[in-house]
């Protein structure tokens, strides 16, 4: 089994402090301070390179910051099983042969372990999770035969199939048609209803007003967080 961080619910469920990550010298978040608490629904808003990517690895815990600290639940983020990230869709191989079922199943392997095998109540976490994203008809289905929405609503599966506290969504909704962005920013209301933390990277400032509870500007720097 994986280890599982403790978690102290007096905590914010995200406190970053004076984060700086540099690569090569040059700075890519430099002095950020925020924190969140649960059920929140924020958009990081900011142009390409501004560091969107950064902060959310450093989240998840698979990034080291140059200084400064990520506090999850009031412990560090390595170990957090409550913590998903949602990669941009361009950085996933949609030829491997692997089912949709299959990758939802991949949101337990924290549970179960490398070498842990699927039970019928891991079974059952992912059949329900593909029902809350309407998705239970296209369990078996190739993954390169999803269209963009189907993409993230499969992302979003794995997700609760991992029990996931908090979302770390990096640009869902770019390059999907309208009615596949409306639909995935309800399934994100549906997410706020289980209190489940919601960040999404995005570039729309009028978009993330509308449908998120704060906003974060960020460009290298935290310009601005808060209310629309």
């Amino acid at each position: 089994m994986y280890p599982h961080t403790h978690h102290q619910p007096d905590q914010p469920i995200l406190d970053i402090q004076r984060l700086s990550v540099r690569y090569e010298g040059r700075g890519a978040l430099e002095n950020i301070s925020f924190h969140l608490h649960a059920g929140e629904r924020v958009a990081v808003v900011g142009p390409n390179g501004a560091g969107k990517s950064t902060l959310f690895k450093v989240v998840a815990g698979v990034l080291t910051p140059t200084d400064g600290e990520v506090r999850v639940y009031g412990s560090g983020p390595g170990g957090h099983v409550c913590i998903a990230y949602l990669p941009q869709r361009s950085n996933v191989d949609w030829r491997f042969p692997v089912s949709v079922a299959d990758v939802v199943m991949m949101g337990r392997i924290a549970k179960l372990g490398w070498l842990g095998w699927p039970k019928k109540r891991d079974w059952d976490f992912v059949h329900t999770a593909l029902e809350t994203v309407g998705m239970a008809d296209l369990a078996k289905r190739q993954i390169g035969e999803l269209s963009g929405g189907q993409q993230q609503r499969m992302f979003i599966a794995r997700a609760l199939a991992q029990e996931a506290e908090l979302m770390l969504m990096d640009e869902p909704l770019t390059g999907l048609d309208t009615p596949s962005q409306e639909g995935l920013l309800a399934l994100l209301g549906d997410l706020q209803q289980r209190r489940v933390t919601v960040m999404v990277a995005t570039h729309d400032l009028e978009q993330a007003a509308r449908y998120f509870d704060r906003i974060l500007l960020l460009n290298h720097s935290l310009i601005a967080f808060g209310s629309a």
